[in-house]
């Protein structure tokens, strides 16, 4: 059995070079935050027993956010440097004493399970770091931007993250280089380097590339665009009478009313068709299948738990959701009054904007057991985006 292994998420930088309103980390691609992938690949690997988070102070909310229903440990603020940062998180794990260590950085959200295990399984050497080849030519210049070398790109490699090292032996080095006030580098292999650490290399992964710029982002968007070229659909549908009570859960709103459900949840007509709409799109069952009614623990439980299951169901498999849509049918409670309440709700249990959101209602004309005011019923809509696999 292989020793503890923790991972550092580094993500205290400002990220001012990709534009936009917030941290580049916090940034969506592909309808999720930079950050999220990173933090879910470490929390759902095997072979990784703590993730801890480095955040800047200011960007608590925002990370709290990105980080719903994962297994990781809260989050520590970082320095004025990567370096300071790095340190924080290593520092933050010395009551757990993993035996190894992963540094990451969550600017790089494209990392894939094989290269973590790669890196831990490198990390026995000590020290060792993921790079790739150069296949263009390399040549260094002058301030004016003329030609002074052409260097020899055989023996020149790009570096990456996960960087893996004995948890011990990088904390050591770290504290040594903060003790002389030595504060400039820009990666922990150079640090390990710096302390006399021999650092090995191990094959890296060409998706694993970091977001820096605009022009990355957008690169990136239409990548998964062309990756994603499996499109799928979904429908659900669920029905629930009305009975005592004095309010109602409807896509996930409290909406006051003279009567509740009778359900063995929550009963939310919307957020259960939502449910089964998502599974149907990716052929996985149904919300009985998964949260069986003769199951006590499910037994008054809100329905978020449900679509927060199934989203992720979705973003196990390297996919995400590009569409929502519910239509509730009823004659009471007005719905039109709380719609846009529903669709943000909607929106911040799946993590999607709420453009993707979608919520309409209309009556039976008073007839059936909804234009008797008997219950509630509600269908569904889910579009989403897989990796094309022709056997999945």
């Amino acid at each position: 059995m292989r020793p503890s292994v923790a991972a550092v998420v580094v993500a205290a930088g400002r990220g001012l070079r990709a534009g936009g309103s917030i941290p580049k980390q916090y940034r969506k691609v592909a309808g999720e935050p930079v950050i999220r992938p990173s933090l879910r690949l470490y929390a759902a690997h095997s072979e990784i027993a703590l993730v801890q988070p480095v955040i800047h102070p200011d960007d608590d909310a925002l990370f709290v956010a990105a980080c719903e229903g994962l297994a990781v440990l809260p989050p520590v603020p970082g320095g004025a440097t990567r370096q300071a940062s790095v340190r924080a998180g290593l520092e933050a794990l010395v009551p757990c004493s993993p035996a190894l260590v992963l540094v990451h950085d969550a600017a790089r959200p494209f990392a894939s399970s094989a290269l973590v295990s790669r890196a831990i399984a490198a990390a026995a050497s000590g020290a060792a770091v993921p790079v790739l080849p150069i296949t263009d030519t390399v040549k260094v210049v002058d301030d004016e931007g003329r030609v002074q070398q052409t260097l020899d790109r055989s023996r020149l490699r790009i570096v990456q993250t996960p960087q893996a090292f004995a948890f011990a032996l990088l904390l050591d080095a770290h504290r040594r280089a903060a003790a002389q006030g030595h504060d400039e580098f820009t990666d922990d292999a150079a640090l390990a380097e710096w302390a006399g650490l021999t650092v090995a290399t191990f094959e890296g992964d060409h998706l694993n590339m970091k977001l820096t710029t605009p022009e990355d982002f957008a690169r990136e968007e239409a990548r998964l665009g062309a990756a994603l070229g499996d499109i799928r659909t979904g429908t659900g549908f669920d029905v629930h009478a009305f009975g005592e009570g004095d309010h109602l859960m409807i896509c996930g709103v409290r909406v006051p009313h003279n009567r509740g459900f009778l359900a063995h949840s929550d009963g939310d007509v919307g957020l259960h068709a939502l449910v089964d709409a998502i599974l149907g799109a990716i052929a996985d069952g149904d919300i009985g299948s998964h949260f069986p009614p003769t199951d006590d623990k499910w037994k008054g439980a809100a329905s978020d738990r449900f679509l927060d299951y199934a989203v992720q169901r979705v973003r196990a498999r390297g996919g995400f959701i590009a569409n929502l849509e519910v239509t509730l049918i009823c004659e009471r409670p007005k719905i039109g009054p709380l719609r846009d309440a529903m669709r943000a709700r909607i929106a911040e249990i799946a993590n999607v904007p709420i453009s993707r959101v979608s919520v309409k209602a209309t009556t039976t004309e008073r007839l059936g057991f909804t234009g008797r005011q008997e219950g509630i019923a509600a269908t569904a809509s889910s579009t989403i985006r897989l990796p094309w696999d022709a056997n999945s």
